[in-house]
């Protein structure tokens, strides 16, 4: 599976070249379902941000609103109520699934719980992720991010890649997001980590890391 981590969606041209050569075809071409499941549990998003994210109504973390050949919604909370044999076939013929921001242990749980997680590796749609939506592809989050708790107690994520995001570096919305923040959340982490501003991306293609950037970032050393 392609993926575009990204800390606020396609903000800028060098982040959406990289997902049309991701693609391999424009993005009027192309067919995307969107996942807006993270952003029930996390206090600063909730059904409003859900839905402003499925309309296309966030011009600061543009992703429903680039212009798609067809679009549709993939709540993962619904899909252990639906025949798997029904919405497997949606997941697989898609060009590319855009995963909403929110709560990161939310989203990792309810990809467990409906199954998606264990077709991801299967999947030949492009995954676009959004800030929680990139980070749960990670192996952890830290402490930092943590809120909604799952059955676990901890900040494990899928590991789908081997390195951690703090994303929304230098945010001037997020006063504990700063370089220094960053600095102190990745001497905890046992892993490769990248802090990402809204202005950049990282591209995993056939186990590739490249990252995307108009804007400012750092990678740290485990």
């Amino acid at each position: 599976m392609k993926l575009l981590l990204t800390s606020a969606g396609i903000t800028n041209d060098s982040i959406r070249n990289a997902l049309v050569g991701l693609l391999g075809k424009p993005i009027a071409e192309a067919s995307a379902l969107c996942i807006p499941t993270a952003a029930y549990a996390h206090p600063m998003a909730g059904p409003g941000a859900a839905w402003r994210f499925i309309s296309g109504q966030e011009p600061e973390t543009p992703m429903c609103e680039l212009g798609w050949k067809s679009l549709g919604v993939l709540e993962l909370t619904a899909l252990p109520s639906i025949n798997k044999e029904r919405w497997v076939s949606w997941v697989r013929e898609t060009d590319v699934l855009l995963v909403n921001g929110g709560d990161p242990l939310y989203l990792c749980y309810w990809m467990r719980q409906s199954g998606l997680a264990d077709l991801l590796p299967s999947l030949a749609a492009v995954w676009v992720g959004l800030s929680a939506g990139s980070m749960v592809m990670t192996p952890r989050i830290g402490k930092e991010f943590v809120g909604w708790k799952p059955p676990s107690d901890g900040d494990e994520t899928l590991g789908l890649v081997d390195f951690a995001i703090f994303p929304h570096l230098d945010h001037e919305m997020l006063p504990e997001n700063t370089m220094a923040d960053a600095e102190r959340w990745a001497a905890r982490m046992p892993v490769l980590a990248y802090a990402i501003d809204d202005q950049t991306a990282i591209k995993v293609a056939d186990g590739a890391i490249e990252v995307v950037s108009e804007g400012h970032w750092k990678r740290f050393a485990p």
